[in-house]
């Protein structure tokens, strides 16, 4: 496999699983197939950027649609977007944007802009476990099936029932 194949998947990995906190360089250069060493040399000079600032990029752009468009609190789009320091998001998103994270949302969120409910974007943005564990006891009555039906007489057909004028 060569070279730019394995930075394809690698940096394929990270745009994928951006928002996984526990995402760092050993399991991005597993992707590759590299020690950790030789696959940030690699991917620096492949695309010209460490992957640490690669993924940081992705997630302060993350940061910057959700600080635009949901109504949630700047320490649940820190955690959203796979920062575990609410410091170390606004210093990181500072250096990019320019601007505070709660600057940059005055500045590009116009005041009679309605938000998406922070309950939805956390939803979408995983924030929220919807997987249940538990199984069902066994298979339920189909809709209709679990109450008595009269009788019908069903073996006149359509014909039978006109009447002709």
């Amino acid at each position: 496999m060569d070279k730019l194949r394995r930075m394809r998947l690698a940096k394929d990995a990270m745009d994928r699983d951006w928002a996984d906190p526990g995402l760092d360089l050993d399991a991005v250069a597993a992707c590759a197939g590299y020690s950790r060493y030789h696959f940030l040399r690699a991917f620096k000079d492949a695309y010209g950027e460490t992957p640490g600032q690669y993924l940081t990029h992705r997630r302060i752009e993350r940061a910057e649609e959700m600080l635009r468009c949901a109504n949630l609190t700047v320490t649940e789009i820190c955690t959203l977007v796979g920062f575990s320091s609410l410091g170390t998001f606004s210093a990181r998103f500072k250096a990019r944007t320019g601007l505070t994270p709660s600057d940059y949302r005055a500045t590009y969120v116009g005041r009679d802009a309605s938000l998406i409910p922070g309950c939805y974007a956390m939803l979408w943005a995983g924030g929220f476990s919807t997987a249940r564990s538990e199984k069902r006891s066994g298979p339920r009555p189909a809709y209709g099936d679990d109450r008595e039906s009269a009788p019908t007489d069903r073996t006149t057909s359509t014909a039978d029932r006109r009447t002709e004028p």
